[in-house]
């Protein structure tokens, strides 16, 4: 059999490689239960040489990527779409509210009509999309301006996210962790996120069902801090369940701006 110590090489070099593996996968491998693989894993990620994620493990490389918003924009598009419109009519007229640089946002800014709401935003896309609506007040952070996501970040754009109070934001994350909360890939854009969500009344989560059961390196934010999720049937009734249990409202987009909550609404 194996040395311990030979098998963690090999999990290392091989999550390395692919960018993510599954428990089941390495028990087969190296013949031995999920639940030592488990243990190795935690092991590895106190280590600081992979990250757990939910039935597996994904390397840090893998993790710390930003993904070109160009590659975004045309990823899981009718999920994406979808949750954008839901995500659109939970926005009223004279609403304050911030939209982080996700793709998702991007498509709310389409979505969206010309109404007199103001719209805090970090991201050039939804700047640009918004433009043309005489309706909007439309207001930029500032800051470093971050090429892949094509967003705004660093100190200067948190520090004037400080002066506002807004009454919603919708936030997209790479991680959405039900024993841990959302989670990001890059330090900047959880920081910007953590301050968008420290100014809301409400704080909606947009995300897709590829989102779930993933954590990332930096922690954005626990389920206690936010009110609603809205995302696709796709995610299954163990996450939901797992939401509710976080005493989160879970908004089902099903097409048609009409859903279906699954949860009683956070806060009330």
């Amino acid at each position: 059999m194996m040395l311990v110590r030979a098998r963690h090489q090999k999990i290392v070099e091989i999550v390395n490689q692919r960018g993510s593996v599954r428990n089941h996968e390495l028990s087969a491998l190296f013949n031995v239960t999920e639940e030592t693989i488990r243990r190795d894993l935690y092991k590895l990620e106190k280590e600081g040489r992979l990250l757990r994620s939910h039935g597996g493990a994904v390397s840090i490389k893998e993790a710390d990527k930003d993904i070109p918003f160009a590659i975004r924009e045309i990823t899981n598009v009718e999920e994406k779409k979808l949750i954008a419109l839901e995500a659109v009519q939970h926005i009223k007229p004279h609403d304050r509210i911030v939209l982080d640089a996700s793709s998702t946002a991007w498509y709310m800014a389409k979505l969206v009509p010309d109404i007199p709401i103001t719209v805090i935003t970090n991201s050039v896309k939804v700047i640009v999309e918004l433009n043309s609506k005489e309706k909007m007040q439309v207001i930029a952070t500032g800051g470093m301006l971050a090429n892949r996501s094509m967003s705004f970040v660093g100190p200067l754009a948190e520090r004037s996210l400080v002066k506002y109070h807004v009454d919603k934001a919708f936030i997209s994350s790479k991680g959405a962790y039900i024993d841990s909360g959302i989670s990001e890939s890059n330090e900047l854009q959880a920081m910007i996120k953590q301050k968008m969500i420290s100014i809301a009344d409400e704080t909606y989560i947009l995300c897709d069902h590829t989102k779930f059961e993933v954590q990332h390196l930096t922690k954005v934010a626990d389920w206690s801090e936010i009110d609603h999720v809205i995302t696709v049937d796709k995610v299954g009734s163990g996450v939901v369940d797992g939401l509710r249990r976080k005493n989160v409202n879970v908004i089902i987009a099903v097409g048609n701006g009409a859903a279906e909550s699954a949860a009683p609404t956070h806060h009330v």
